[in-house]
């Protein structure tokens, strides 16, 4: 199983540094300090589950998202990545906000529904135009990391 470890808040986490001081005559080695990466402050440890409900018609349809941490530490603020096929775009959208409407999608938390504790789920949602394609999004990322998809 792959691990991956994201900043939810508060930027990138710093990485290990080597610190060498010159000096006139050559030392047997350099001074090396490194510095831990800190775990998140909100992060998805144990991961996402995502349910995709897509409702369909002539060349429209609306999408319903569930969200699930199943981590083990409270998120506090998500984004949910994902690809929707050639041919749809989102023409509205509630409980996220949607950036671009068509192509690599990010869904972003709105004010009311930013922390996700421990197997709590938020559910999201968007209408779309379609030119004939009504395929699904294959893959789900929350922060950064892969969610399964249910």
């Amino acid at each position: 199983m792959t691990t991956f470890v994201t900043s939810v808040s508060g930027g990138p986490s710093p990485s290990p540094s080597v610190i060498v001081s010159p000096s006139a005559s050559p030392s047997a080695s350099p001074s090396q300090s490194p510095s831990p990466s800190p775990s998140p402050s909100g992060g998805t440890a144990g991961g996402c589950r995502v349910a995709y409900t897509m409702n369909s018609w002539n060349s429209g349809f609306t999408a319903s998202i569930s969200i699930t941490n199943t981590g083990n530490s409270t998120i506090n603020g998500w984004t949910l990545v994902f690809t929707l096929p050639s041919g749809q775009s989102i023409t509205s959208g509630w409980n996220a906000t949607f950036s671009p409407s068509s192509g690599q999608v990010s869904a972003t938390n709105v004010s009311y529904n930013g922390t996700l504790a421990p197997g709590a789920t938020v559910d999201i949602g968007f209408q779309a135009n379609h030119t004939g394609n009504t395929a699904e999004p294959t893959s789900f990322t929350l922060n950064g990391v892969p969610c399964t998809v249910v």
